[in-house]
């Protein structure tokens, strides 16, 4: 049997902006992404919290979420993550202890550390720097108020709604801390291999070594988040994917980050050391047709221990978007 027989497929969404549309256009399009995604039968649709970044639409995360859950029926919508320290704790309690009754068992949260911005803007956020070391406390915190929350009695803030809503919170990272932690409290766990495959196979083998079980998972479970550009041909798929390619660029060098349309020839927009850098941001991407796709997700699965998979999907062109999540879901896993 193959190794991607009963394997989850999931999404991750930025809310990327092409060049030449606007947000909401954008936005409008993520909708129906979502709702062709659930026909399919995927997982889950995570978003990702960004701050200040231009061409990226997701800042307003929760809003979004409430928005693709409302418009879809099976698949999980969650958060990819909340980066917790730009949130009191309560605050996030109570906004996904909204949503999760609204949307009952649909709901996750994803925490991350980081500011998932400038310093400009984390200041603008109220943000102290300070906070990301409070990290695992401030984790803690959220248990106890979306769990039964015993302590409110005893003069402690509780969440309403939130308490106990039990929205599942995951953990999530791209460094050895994030492993440490998740597998700490037993907790289930994502890297992020779409931008730091460096340390993904270390960060995951520590996660399932050091995992202790809790009342919340008795085993571990783990994420891995991979670029995917996936068409009907190979040659197709390399095209597309120059898009993706130039949007590191535009990272790289603090441009807004806007997602281009494909381009033929790469070499005129980047020089060597450019392209090193953005090959190695984007090390576990897997390109190509669905042949090509299918050989490439199972060499990674026989190299990573992992329980479902999660898909970047930056293709320019919005029919060729949705056209790859058809075409993920009828990859042939026989062999």
């Amino acid at each position: 049997m193959s190794v991607l027989e009963k394997m989850p497929f999931s999404l991750l969404e930025l809310a990327s902006v092409p060049t030449g549309s606007d947000i909401p256009a954008t936005l409008l399009e993520l909708r129906r992404y979502a709702q062709h995604a659930d026909t399919l039968g995927f997982t889950r649709l995570w978003l990702a919290e960004h701050h200040n970044m231009e061409g990226i639409a997701s800042s307003a995360t929760s809003v979004l979420i409430s928005d693709l859950a409302a418009h879809t029926e099976l698949m999980r919508i969650g958060s990819g993550g909340i980066m917790l320290p730009n949130h009191p704790p309560l605050v996030v309690a109570e906004q996904f202890g909204t949503l999760a009754s609204l949307y009952p068992d649909r709901i996750d949260l994803g925490l991350g550390r980081a500011p998932g911005t400038d310093p400009l803007t984390s200041r603008a956020l109220y943000r102290d720097e300070r906070r990301a070391d409070n990290f695992p406390e401030e984790v803690a915190e959220l248990q106890r108020l979306l769990g039964k929350d015993v302590d409110a009695s005893l003069g402690k803030a509780h969440a309403y709604p939130g308490r106990d809503t039990n929205v599942p919170i995951w953990i999530l990272g791209s460094s050895l801390f994030s492993a440490q932690l998740a597998a700490k409290r037993g907790l289930p766990y994502a890297f992020a291999g779409h931008f730091a495959p460096a340390l993904a196979e270390e960060a995951l083998s520590l996660y399932r070594r050091l995992f202790k079980p809790s009342a919340t998972l008795q085993r571990p479970y783990a994420i891995l988040c991979l670029p995917l550009i996936l068409a009907d041909t190979d040659e197709e798929a390399r095209y597309l994917s120059t898009s993706s390619q130039q949007r590191v660029l535009a990272l790289m060098y603090g441009k807004p980050l806007y997602l281009p349309p494909p381009v033929t020839d790469m070499d005129l927009h980047w020089d060597f050391a450019s392209k090193r850098q953005v090959e190695n941001f984007l090390a576990l991407a897997v390109v190509g047709s669905p042949t090509t796709v299918s050989f490439k997700l199972q060499t990674i699965l026989k190299q990573f221990e992992v329980d479902e998979l999660m898909f970047t999907n930056d293709i320019y062109d919005r029919s060729k978007r949705l056209h790859a999540l058809s075409l993920l879901n009828g990859l042939d896993v026989s062999n």
